[in-house]
């Protein structure tokens, strides 16, 4: 029996498109203020799990998230674009309410999350998982023993948590995915398990300084 890799699998901090619900999927669309801090609360949150390696999307959002964490934990870097957001064609750009009215019907194939559906120019969800599962156990093997940080996107930790849970890729998502969410998971030759999910009490001093600011404001 081989010791599991510990995986710490982190959402990037929030961009101006996901306040926007705009499908980012390859676009390289940076982190925003709140993202950026986001990013330097994650860093901080880490310090105690002394991690061994940490691997990143090579898009901005993802890699300036893992930056953060690169500069606190004086971890060295390394990216991959396996680790990048499901491709979406012709609909990256778009916001979610701009797809439904301009593809109806090729949105409605898309809620249900047909595994061999991808719009015009992009993935199929299938492709997409297969992609994500086959990433994050690659990066995982050499590191037996050990802790491994590594920060993508949502749609690839939705994979992730379908691929470890058993869960059909069109079965109705019950998780979160939160930005700078953290997510441990174990890795053996047989596969993933999840071990938390969607942890961001690491966010709380955020949200109560901008619930400061927001009553400062109000006065």
């Amino acid at each position: 029996m081989r010791e599991p890799t510990r995986i710490i699998a982190i959402r990037h901090g929030e961009t101006a498109w996901n306040v926007a619900s705009r499908l980012q999927g390859q676009l390289d669309v940076p982190l925003n203020e709140r993202g950026q801090a986001q990013a330097r609360l994650t860093a901080q949150s880490l310090l105690e799990d002394r991690p061994d390696v940490l691997y990143s999307s090579d898009l901005s959002r993802a890699r300036d998230t893992a930056c953060a964490i690169s500069e606190a934990l004086d971890l060295p870097l390394e990216t991959h674009a396996s680790l990048r957001e499901r491709h979406f064609g012709i609909w990256q750009g778009q916001t979610y309410a701009e797809i439904e009215q301009h593809w109806p019907d090729l949105s409605e194939l898309w809620r249900r999350r047909l595994p061999e559906f991808g719009p015009e120019g992009g993935e199929t969800l299938q492709a997409f998982s297969d992609r994500c599962v086959a990433a994050f156990a690659a990066l995982a093997a050499p590191h037996e023993g050990q802790t491994v940080v590594i920060v993508t996107h949502g749609g690839v930790l939705d994979c992730l948590y379908r691929a470890a849970s058993h869960m059909a890729l069109n079965a109705p998502r019950t998780w979160e995915l939160p930005n700078t969410g953290i997510n441990r998971l174990l890795y053996t030759g047989e596969g993933f398990t999840v071990v938390g999910w969607a942890d961001t009490q690491h966010l709380e001093a955020q949200a109560l300084d901008e619930a400061s600011d927001g009553a400062t404001q109000a006065v």
